[in-house]
């Protein structure tokens, strides 16, 4: 009965009739029954099926009528033959700081790292969404163009590192590049992820002049400070063969800056100071940016009723035989 429906399942209400027949058939053969009072049966009972043929006859009836309700209620058995699948997608920018404090130790184990572990599973996350990269230090560039490409995005996270640009933090630079990657999208819904762990302190565009644009070209940003509260083993120089030298170093996020981004595009700001946080924080935003996708489902309807009207038929006829031969006598 796997997958089986009725079209019509109020005809089983009908059901309720059947022990009325019942009772309606035994005072009607009580009434019509002759009687003769004696003292013992002792002696002239005798055995004979007709009687538990005329009732089997009377049951054939009341089964032929239970078998048409069913066949009322057309039983059907239902397959999905075809599912089609219509995303009002999301265009989504990553924009990531990649400056040399990105190396901090506060985050295992560093805080590039932990966001590039964190970012790919919200990236595999947005099946349904195309995806684009920017990076920025000192400057910004696309790593990689909005795609529907997973492969691709995740590929290029990956090969994100320090010191392909020049150092220093320019946020206004790293959103004007991501607003710039979105400014034409058709997508029903713009946004961006932008996330640094300093203070604006490089680049010609400023924050409020790219939050502008973003705001102009109706995009969402949510801006992601990164890094814990007080000190942090991070770089402060660099060794002789050309390594960064370590050393406590205080962590310092324009966080004022990020609220503002934020509020003004219809984002909102987050503070990531451990893995967890992080973690949670991309997990919250995959949820506040919820795709519709449409589903259209063609279903195949094979009709089962037939099967029960034949049995009400076989029933009646069997019935209907039984009168006409064995019983003939007795109606």
């Amino acid at each position: 009965m796997n997958n089986v429906t009725f079209a019509n399942p109020e005809f089983f209400w009908l059901l309720l009739l059947l022990p009325l027949i019942l009772l309606w058939y035994y005072f009607k053969r009580y009434s019509q029954k002759a009687r003769l009072s004696m003292s013992t049966l002792e002696g002239i009972r005798s055995k004979t099926y007709h009687h538990w043929i005329l009732i089997g006859s009377k049951g054939l009836k009341v089964a032929a009528f239970a078998a048409l309700i069913v066949a009322l209620a057309r039983p059907q058995i239902v397959s999905v033959d075809a599912k089609t699948q219509t995303t009002k997608g999301i265009d989504i920018v990553m924009a990531i700081d990649v400056s040399s404090s990105m190396l901090a130790k506060d985050l295992k184990p560093n805080r590039l790292i932990a966001l590039k572990d964190v970012a790919s599973e919200f990236i595999k996350d947005r099946s349904s969404d195309r995806i684009g990269l920017v990076v920025y230090a000192g400057e910004s560039y696309t790593k990689t163009p909005i795609t529907s490409d997973k492969n691709i995005v995740l590929q290029s996270l990956r090969e994100i590192d320090n010191g392909i640009l020049e150092d220093g933090t320019a946020i206004g630079m790293g959103l004007a590049t991501s607003v710039n990657r979105l400014k034409d999208s058709k997508a029903l819904s713009k946004v961006i992820i932008l996330l640094t762990d300093g203070i604006n302190n490089a680049g010609f565009i400023e924050p409020k002049t790219a939050s502008d644009l973003a705001l102009e070209y109706n995009i969402k940003v949510y801006t992601i400070g990164l890094g814990t509260n007080g000190n942090a083993i991070s770089p402060i120089g660099y060794n002789p063969d050309g390594s960064y030298r370590y050393g406590m170093r205080q962590v310092e996020i324009d966080e004022e800056l990020l609220k503002e981004i934020a509020a003004l595009t219809g984002g909102k700001y987050f503070r990531a100071t451990d893995n967890q946080k992080l973690e949670s924080i991309y997990q919250e935003i995959n949820k506040l940016e919820k795709t519709e996708i449409e589903e259209f489902k063609f279903y195949s309807y094979e009709e089962k009723y037939r099967l029960w009207a034949l049995i009400a038929f076989a029933l009646l006829s069997l019935e209907f035989l039984l009168n006409k031969t064995l019983l003939r006598s007795f109606i």
